[in-house]
């Protein structure tokens, strides 16, 4: 089936009726349009009902309780886990880890396999253009166990120097490569796969922080053959407050717990203690019992419109967006052209500070995001000290991207530029 059939066969129309945020009134006589996917996604009634139905009807603890409620917070916690195993195509519900988000995932990598792993001498490889949370948690454990990061840099049109990441490969003790999927500033989708056959090819393990593309495109750890996958809740229809932790079973058997407490262990002694199988080695206390099920919520809703025709959506979306965004004078946006980019278009307008930009859009009701989106790396090489950002999903129309270059030239006929 080809894209254009694809298209076809999306109801966006009907998507947008599931999403009662969308149907408001952003200020007084002003809708709402909501282009800020990249930092949250809006959420379905199927997922609102699910958090409200939990707690309404079998609100308890999982794991722990033979009571009715219990037996079916369990049941509809561990539902959650095989959804998502099914969804992103892990081997089996124990490598799927829950955790508070992206952030935390990558955290627990690296507290625990890098932590036991890394040693002064050895090399991680990231990206110029990664997210603090893939950036921070490295450089702190470096300072403390003493081993070196090195950044593959991008090139002109915003895509990674894979040249470069093959030379690094070469010279260096690599024993981990972590990247992004996909970039939450200029949209350019990585070469994982390459980036993993690569990193393998020299024993390197890699790690793909996965919260801008499995929101937005199928996703197959299996096929991909990653040894770790990140992503969070909230960028894919889900709950706040929940993400997961993919990782190949192997290494995450080999892996030293993160956090102690309850449910992570098999027996506590006053001489030591010994730890549960996974995944719940790795899920000490309480979860966030009503998040992951809500999440697996999401899940089903996005497997019944299928990933590739949300993809196939997103992609006409974001060319349109990118074509509209080209006829505004003194705009730029940065990052590579559709084919290559992900539904993010971040964009400098002359002089105007992204500041101002994103608070003149959101007079006239268009929800954008401005600053650095965590990524001042990344604004450091281009150059500017903040952009504004543009982001689409799947109940995105091109009547609103219509409605958000309007927007644009209003704040140039108010600037001047």
């Amino acid at each position: 089936m080809t894209a254009d059939t694809q298209i076809k066969t999306y109801d966006v129309e009907a998507v947008r009726q599931n999403f009662p945020i969308l149907h408001q009134e952003h200020h007084p006589g002003v809708p709402l349009i909501y282009l800020d996917n990249a930092a949250s996604s809006q959420k379905p009634l199927q997922v609102i009902e699910a958090l409200d139905n939990y707690y309404r009807l079998y609100n308890a603890n999982v794991h722990r309780g033979i009571h009715k409620l219990s037996e079916a917070a369990t049941s509809a916690y561990e539902g959650a886990r095989l959804k998502i195993r099914k969804f992103i195509n892990a081997s089996s519900k124990r490598e799927i880890i829950f955790t508070r988000g992206t952030t935390e995932s990558i955290n627990l990598v690296a507290q625990t396999w890098g932590r036991a792993n890394l040693k002064p001498g050895d090399v991680v490889i990231s990206t110029i253009m990664e997210h603090h949370s893939n950036i921070v948690p490295w450089q702190i454990l470096a300072a403390e166990k003493g081993f070196t990061i090195r950044y593959i840099p991008i090139l002109p049109d915003g895509t990674l120097d894979m040249e470069a990441l093959t030379a690094l490969l070469r010279s260096e003790s690599v024993k981990l490569v972590t990247v992004m999927h996909v970039s939450n500033v200029l949209g350019t989708i990585n070469p994982v796969e390459e980036i993993i056959q690569k990193a393998h090819a020299v024993g390197a393990l890699v790690l793909i922080d996965g919260a801008q593309s499995i929101p937005h495109m199928p996703i197959d750890v299996q096929a991909l053959d990653a040894d770790f996958f990140a992503f969070s809740g909230h960028k894919m229809i889900g709950p706040t407050g929940v993400g997961v932790l993919y990782g190949k079973r192997a290494h995450l058997e080999a892996m030293p717990p993160w956090m102690g407490g309850g449910d992570m262990i098999s027996s506590v002694r006053l001489e030591g203690s010994t730890w549960n199988d996974l995944p719940y080695k790795f899920e000490a206390g309480t979860p966030a019992i009503a998040e992951v099920i809500g999440l697996g919520h999401a899940v089903d809703y996005l497997t019944e419109l299928g990933m590739d025709k949300i993809h196939a959506h997103e992609q006409t979306i974001t060319e349109y967006a990118l074509d509209r965004l080209t006829e505004v004078p003194g705009l730029t946006v940065f990052g590579p052209d559709a084919s290559k980019k992900g539904a993010v278009a971040a964009f400098q307008f002359g002089d105007i500070h992204a500041h101002d930009v994103a608070q003149l859009l959101d007079a006239q009701g268009i929800a954008v995001r401005a600053g650095h989106h965590c990524a001042m790396p990344l604004h450091e090489h281009l150059k500017v000290s903040a952009t504004a950002r543009a982001s689409f999903y799947l109940y995105n129309t091109t009547s609103e991207v219509d409605a958000l270059i309007e927007a644009l030239y209003k704040a140039r006929k108010t600037f001047n530029v």
